[in-house]
């Protein structure tokens, strides 16, 4: 191969999304891109120019296999010439999956080499399990959710509609003229049968709310990468409500928690800084690491938090009086369940700001998780 065809070749391959490497008929390595040297941790280890062998490459990739994969088991069969195409997702030892590819290249019926191709499907399988996670927590409050109604409908519901069906019959003019005071009483009538209603959907919600969640799964999280993500989560609610929205993350250690419950709570409390804000207002996101911490802070210039109800927010279906008299959307669980996934994680919120100039929350969370339980400490 010339030297014009080694460098397409090798742009071929720089090009490409995912790690590469090109093996020839005998087992030499003909081109691999900067990706593969990256993912493998390759640079300097090991000799990759065109006409190489491919044995020296073959336990270095291994290396970075998690313990327990099952796969190829000596070096050769790693990344040696198979004619056959294969895919094979492998976990590595630094909580990464890559999907690996083989694709065996023919010419006129003469095998020419073939092309390993990896890529880091890790976000991907992450977005996947949470979506499992989640479709499992949904399964199973449904469960309980039909369980409740069914007991609600019989205990409440069935005396409820014949309360509500004599009231509106005492209404109706054809029964007779009542008096005022008699009109007073089915008023008190009705609108408590509409109260029992309200109680109804609101134990329906608490059912929800305390329904067994998912344990926390912990693992290294990428704080700047978390926030960006949780913010382009609500760009759409900030865009609407005609807001300006900034992120400022320091770099910093990985946090040891659960990424997707993290991004949830945060993402309640840009949420609600987007419902209390008037339009033209700023959302401001920062963070940083502070000595064993990540210190967070979801800061809006909207209609703030009275100092009396600054611990009681916290508490199911309890909103500020700001917040109700104000006809703002919200049932109160937003900031309960947040308060619930970071105390899980061994941190704290609180929150701040002043009364019609803006909310301040901020959150802690300690880098290396929530302290073990005595039970796990006390074991050898």
């Amino acid at each position: 191969m010339g030297s014009e065809d080694r460098d397409r070749l090798q742009a071929v391959l720089e090009a490409l999304p995912a790690a590469a490497l090109l093996q020839g008929p005998a087992d030499e390595v003909l081109a691999a891109n900067r990706k593969f040297v990256r993912m493998f941790d390759l640079e300097g280890r090991v000799d990759l120019s065109p006409g190489a062998p491919m044995q020296p490459v073959a336990p270095l990739v291994r290396a970075f296999f998690a313990p327990g994969h099952t796969g190829p088991g000596t070096p050769g069969e790693i990344l040696s010439g198979h004619h056959v195409h294969r895919v094979a997702e492998i976990p590595l030892t630094d909580g990464r999956v890559v999907r690996r590819q083989v694709e065996p290249l023919r010419h006129d019926g003469a095998y020419l080499g073939s092309l390993w191709v990896f890529a880091d499907i890790s976000d991907a399988r992450r977005r996947e399990h949470d979506l499992e996670r989640d479709n499992h927590t949904l399964t199973e409050l449904a469960r309980q959710r039909n369980a409740f109604t069914a007991a609600a409908s019989h205990e409440l519901r069935t005396p409820l509609t014949s309360i509500s069906s004599f009231g509106e019959l005492l209404a109706d003019p054809a029964f007779g003229t009542l008096t005022a005071e008699q009109s007073s009483f089915l008023y008190a009538i009705r609108r408590n049968a509409e109260r029992m209603q309200r109680v109804i959907s609101d134990l329906l919600l608490t059912t929800r709310m305390r329904a067994a969640g998912p344990e926390p799964e912990f693992a290294p999280v990428d704080v700047p990468r978390m926030l960006e993500d949780a913010l382009m989560d609500q760009m759409g609610a900030i865009e609407r409500a005609e807001l300006f929205a900034v992120l400022d993350c320091a770099p910093g250690p990985a946090l040891r928690g659960d990424r997707h419950l993290l991004q949830h709570a945060l993402g309640n409390l840009l949420e609600n800084a987007a419902k209390f804000t008037p339009p033209g207002g700023r959302i401001t996101l920062t963070a940083a690491p502070r000595g064993i911490h990540w210190d967070i802070e979801v800061a809006d210039t909207g209609i703030g938090i009275p100092d009396t109800h600054r611990h009681e927010i916290f508490t199911g279906f309890v909103r500020a009086p700001n917040a109700r008299s104000g006809d703002y959307p919200g049932t109160g669980l937003g900031l309960a369940i947040g308060r619930t996934v970071i105390e899980q994680h061994g941190g704290t919120i609180s929150a701040g700001g002043r009364e019609g100039e803006g909310a301040v929350f901020r959150v802690r969370l300690p880098i290396a998780g929530p302290p073990a339980p005595p039970e796990a400490r006390s074991r050898p």
